[in-house]
């Protein structure tokens, strides 16, 4: 088993502790300013700025651009095309967003 450690984080003005991987601090910080940039994205275009409802639109969106760089084509509508969701490593995808609504749910707790 890897070694793990907390590592402190800020999302739109807010502090989190998050557990990382040993070696992976860098990966989680660009994944955490990509986060961040979506959710000021979103809530800029937003006409409801709770911080709840902007975390789920940005995921979704995240979601979105995932799906669009898999298949090669424009975002949820592109799931039929170059690269089969069958293809994909489902049970991979599964445990990646369990892991992500695990971190939303405290995340959401947290607030």
């Amino acid at each position: 088993m890897s070694e793990i450690r907390a590592l402190d984080v800020n999302i739109m003005g807010r502090e989190y502790r998050i557990a990382c991987p040993v070696g992976q601090e860098e990966a989680l910080r660009q994944a955490v300013a990509l986060v961040e940039k979506k959710m000021k994205d979103t809530a800029s275009r937003s006409r409801n700025n709770m911080p709840e409802r902007v975390a789920v639109l940005a995921a979704v969106n995240l979601a979105s651009d995932y799906l669009e760089a898999i298949s090669g084509k424009g975002g949820i509508s592109g799931l039929d095309t170059k690269m089969p969701l069958s293809a994909c490593d489902c049970e991979d995808i599964r445990r990646r967003i369990e892991a992500m609504d695990t971190r939303l749910s405290a995340f959401l707790a947290d607030g």
